[in-house]
């Protein structure tokens, strides 16, 4: 067997095509689908079953493929090694980062990133992370900023910072007169969440429980009270639609500062208000983090990442060493 045919059944696992393989390989499909054969007949077992619309890995398949992208990634650290002794930061880190952090952090970080470590460009995906945890399995990506708790995959973790969530409120609202509101205030009012598949709404579904029902699948109520994204939430928020949780940095700074009493004309359509509960407990946050697979040897590319992070303002979240 060679490493060209172990990248190529990797290549058909991840995709589940053998013609989107071939093109991610740069070769032809039949180029492709001999060698998946050959290695097949080598190995006198069936990596893959295939169908008209679809191709799955067996069971033995997906061990075999597993064992490939190790194999795979043993290569590449070698090249890595010979890099290292030149410059151990040389060459592209792709950074996988989730809908709700990156619209924040990641102008900040890649300028700072530039700043600091040229030679390394950062190469970016933007996901939900559970696509980002498969990324990570398959060699995809390098590493993925996530924010905790997310299943166990044997990952390496670097704690980054925690972040306190806030209440967004209409201006028009009554809440918007107070100075902080609790969570049990929040729960008298129409929660607006993100759509299935974003962590941060299982984040805002943990401090308001009873907006659970919002994510059933009865007729229109999905529709009603689910957006895309953070900016469509605090849209429908402006336009008096309900209210929401949102991460600390996803705050606008001006909007900081809207405790002060303003002329009528000033006041912001959103008041972003601390969420804090008369029996003194922590405020809702989450753990914000950097992964990589345990088997990745540019350990000074990810110290590189981290430290760019930390050069960040990150205005009102708590950093961890």
């Amino acid at each position: 067997m060679t490493l060209t045919e172990l990248k190529y059944i990797v290549a058909v696992a991840r995709e589940k095509h053998f013609g989107r393989a071939a093109e991610a390989c740069h070769v032809s499909q039949p180029t492709l689908s001999v060698a998946v054969r050959k290695l097949e007949n080598e190995l006198e077992v069936k990596l893959f079953e295939r169908s008209a619309s679809e191709v799955s890995v067996t069971p033995l398949g997906e061990e075999i493929v597993r064992q490939a992208q190790s194999v795979l990634e043993q290569a590449a650290a070698i090249k890595e090694i010979a890099k290292r002794g030149k410059d151990p930061l040389a060459g592209a880190l792709t950074l996988g980062v989730i809908y709700t952090i990156g619209p924040y952090l990641l102008p900040e970080l890649v300028r700072h990133a530039i700043a600091r470590t040229p030679q390394m460009p950062l190469m970016l995906q933007e996901n939900f992370t559970v696509r980002l945890l498969e990324m990570l399995r398959t060699g995809e990506i390098d590493c993925a900023i996530l924010a905790e708790p997310f299943p166990d995959t044997g990952l390496a973790i670097a704690p980054l910072y925690d972040e306190p969530f806030m209440a967004a409120v209409p201006a028009s609202h009554p809440l918007a007169a107070q100075d902080s509101v609790s969570a049990t205030q929040l729960k008298n009012e129409t929660m607006l969440l993100l759509g299935a598949g974003h962590c941060f709404r299982d984040h805002v579904l943990e401090v308001c429980p009873e907006f659970a029902r919002y994510a059933t699948n009865a007729e229109g109520i999905r529709r009603t009270f689910e957006g895309s994204s953070l900016e469509t939430i605090k849209h429908m928020v402006s336009a008096g639609m309900g209210v929401t949780l949102v991460p600390r940095l996803s705050v606008p700074r001006d909007a900081l500062h809207a405790g002060a009493r303003r002329r009528k004309s000033d006041i912001a359509p959103i008041r972003y208000l601390p969420i804090v509960e008369a029996d003194g407990s922590p405020p809702p946050q989450r753990r914000v983090v950097l992964a990589w697979r345990r088997s990745f040897t540019r350990y000074e590319a990810v110290a590189a990442l981290r430290n760019a992070v930390y050069a960040c303002e990150l205005p009102g979240v708590a950093r961890l060493s």
